[in-house]
């Protein structure tokens, strides 16, 4: 299986909630989920900032990623917007399958 598990953080629950729908939506994505209440420290144009963001945790195979992250890029109020992908190295064979099912063109 080829699954990656891809976080991106959102400013808040309404650009998470339409960032995740349209992922989903494009079959970019199986599924996304939304981790409110996450606090982001972090430098930024020479300062230290501090903000209340929403985690995005993106469900998704390797051959979709590059399509993913134009579309991320294209969604997203960020100028630099964070896409960190990790391999799944092993899961439920049948929910990893359901990944790659779930984001294969041409499938209901």
């Amino acid at each position: 299986m080829d699954a990656l598990a891809c976080f991106s953080t959102c400013p808040d629950a309404m650009v998470a909630e339409r960032i995740a729908r349209a992922l989903v939506e494009d079959r970019l994505a199986a599924c996304v989920t939304l981790l409110p209440g996450v606090r982001s420290i972090y430098r930024w144009e020479g300062a230290v900032v501090a903000d209340a963001e929403v985690l995005l945790m993106i469900k998704t195979t390797a051959a979709q990623l590059p399509a993913l992250r134009d579309r991320l890029v294209a969604l997203h109020p960020y100028d630099v917007p964070e896409l960190i992908a990790l391999p799944v190295d092993d899961g439920l064979p049948a929910y990893l399958q359901w990944i790659a099912d779930a984001v294969a063109p041409g499938t209901p």
